[in-house]
């Protein structure tokens, strides 16, 4: 009786053990998705975050895909779906902002598109540097209302790269864009025929701190 108490209470001890274990793998888990949410939260271009919103349309983040992406999913729509996406028209605008400290002018070239799901559309904006000095910035964008944002596809556009302007230097920034077919069958959507794109650039201070040190670098040297 006394080896069948201990064998017990050995065999309550390695379960106990076990759930702790599962507890603090949970735990773990959780408190890393909390993390990376964190820091996705205080600066939108991080990599692992940035990814993670382009992949499910997070928060507003519109879809990166291709232009193959776009007929492959066009060729597999059916031809009611293709009839219904031709029959809803919807109002894109756009808005642009720059972050504080950040001397640049930046406007949409044109203040909003009428636009079908399924159809690609070709929209500018426009950059200067009001400085004296060569800046480089880099742009985040979010769709408005959210639910928007995973229809919402960029083939091609300026965000989350650098953009280097020299000192008074202005250039017409391109986004190439299309909804999604399915954004005009979607119920949940079925309340939405404006859209608005926002872009807001912040300075690059890194790449500008750099260029300063090698620039302070190559005067040394020379004196």
């Amino acid at each position: 009786a006394h080896v069948r108490a201990r064998a017990a209470a050995r065999a309550r001890s390695t379960r106990a053990t076990e759930e702790a274990r599962t507890h603090s793998t949970h735990g773990g888990i959780y408190l890393l998705a909390l993390t990376i949410s964190m820091i996705g939260v205080t600066y939108a271009s991080v990599p692992l975050y940035r990814m993670f919103c382009q992949a499910s349309g997070f928060g507003g983040t519109t879809k990166r895909k291709t232009v193959e992406d776009k007929l492959m999913a066009q060729a597999a729509l059916s031809e009611d779906a293709k009839a219904v996406a031709q029959a809803r028209e919807v109002t894109i605008s756009f808005n642009a902002d720059v972050a504080e400290g950040m001397p640049w002018r930046f406007v949409p070239t044109q203040k909003s598109m009428k636009v079908r799901p399924g159809e690609t559309t070709l929209a500018f904006f426009t950059a200067k540097n009001k400085s004296d000095m060569d800046i480089t910035g880099v742009a985040t964008y979010n769709v408005q209302p959210n639910k928007a944002g995973s229809h919402f596809n960029k083939v091609q556009c300026f965000c989350f790269e650098e953009q280097r302007l020299r000192a008074g230097e202005e250039v017409d920034m391109p986004v190439f864009f299309y909804l999604d077919p399915e954004f005009a069958s979607d119920p949940a959507l079925v309340d939405v025929n404006d859209i608005i794109l926002s872009y807001t650039f912040f300075r690059s201070d890194d790449y500008d701190e750099i260029e300063a040190e090698v620039a302070k670098g190559s005067v040394a040297g020379v004196a």
